[in-house]
């Protein structure tokens, strides 16, 4: 089996976050790959298929490279702290 992109960039893969919801796994792994830093989803589609079991199953797994797992992990307490939050008087056609 030929490796991923991610396991090319840093062999082993560490986990930054879990989500119940799927969507919100692709929200994140969206922001890290903006930010330049590889990033998949584990287990969305299982979660997807067994929605209810999602928390026993450990839901949706945000990993990236080891190696910029510190770095994933400045970008989440960024995001967290509202620092990509847009201002409420910010024109969407104005971004392009």
């Amino acid at each position: 089996m030929a490796p991923t992109s991610l396991q090319r960039d840093g062999g082993d893969l560490k986990t930054v976050a879990r989500f119940d919801d799927p969507t919100e796994a692709q929200l994140l792994q969206g922001l890290l790959q903006s930010e330049g830093i590889p990033a998949s989803l584990a287990d969305a589609h299982l979660v997807q298929a067994y929605r209810l079991l999602s928390s026993a199953l450990g839901g949706v797994r945000v990993q990236v490279p080891a190696h910029r797992f510190d770095e994933a992990m400045q970008v989440i307490a960024a995001f967290e702290a509202g620092d990509y939050a847009l201002d409420e008087d910010s024109d969407p056609e104005a971004l392009d």
